[in-house]
């Protein structure tokens, strides 16, 4: 299994952060036994602005890889999925993008069409592989302004039915679930960004998504893992 996290400023982190990147990583070392049957992969390393210091400095280098960028959204990462999985040999894609879409850029439809030519790029590098699809989670703006939590909730039901159509027998598409009673206030440090318990719920969401669906590992234990 070679993973690749693909995302935004969620997923990339900033100078400090852990990420849930690493929470990820963690979990894999712990449930997966045969080291070699696993592989984090992607053409970055760093977090926002070239920073590399991550708030363990042990994460190793190569578990640091990733295709996520602050500010980025299905509209960026459709145009370079396709290289990006075919120069890693990426087989399982881990995606949590669409807050900047709906924020900036594409409207609900605009947006799900993104997806779909972002998964039938990344399958004309690899027709086998699967990927798991993170709904928009809504952040502070959608919490004050009840029309931008309209056109992310308009998305992720989108999202859901397009998940569906876009499976394949040989190529799989799992949703992964939104966090039970995801709080701006704990779960964030500025209504948007994972605070360290927000990156073990975002981890948690794909950990559990795998190990339910393909018996990837074990379920997500928070207990076991560093603060």
């Amino acid at each position: 299994m070679r993973v690749l996290f693909v995302g935004d400023s969620m997923t990339i982190g900033a100078a400090g952060d852990h990420t849930w990147r690493y929470r990820f990583w963690q979990h894999l070392c712990r449930t997966v036994q045969d080291r070699a049957a696993w592989e984090i992969v992607g053409p970055r390393t760093a977090l926002h602005e070239g920073s590399h210091a991550y708030a363990d400095p042990l994460f190793p280098h190569h578990a640091r890889a990733h295709l996520a960028g602050w500010g980025s959204g299905w509209l960026h990462m459709a145009p370079v999925i396709r290289q990006t999985v075919a120069a890693h040999d990426a087989d399982t894609l881990l995606v949590s993008l669409g807050l900047i879409d709906l924020g900036f850029y594409t409207d609900p439809e605009q947006t799900l069409a993104n997806v779909e030519l972002f998964m039938a790029q990344a399958r004309a590098a690899n027709p086998a592989l699967r990927a798991v699809l993170l709904p928009v989670i809504p952040n502070i703006r959608a919490a004050t302004e009840p029309e931008f939590a309209a056109v992310c909730a308009r998305f992720n039901t989108l999202l859901a039915k397009a998940v569906a159509e876009l499976s394949q027998p040989g190529s799989p598409v799992l949703p992964a679930s939104v966090p039970e009673d995801w709080s701006l206030e704990r779960d964030t440090y500025d209504g948007t960004h994972p605070s360290a318990e927000g990156e073990h719920r975002l981890a948690a969401a794909f950990a559990d998504a795998l190990h339910q669906a393909w018996g990837v590992g074990g379920p997500y234990r928070r207990s076991a893992l560093a603060l």
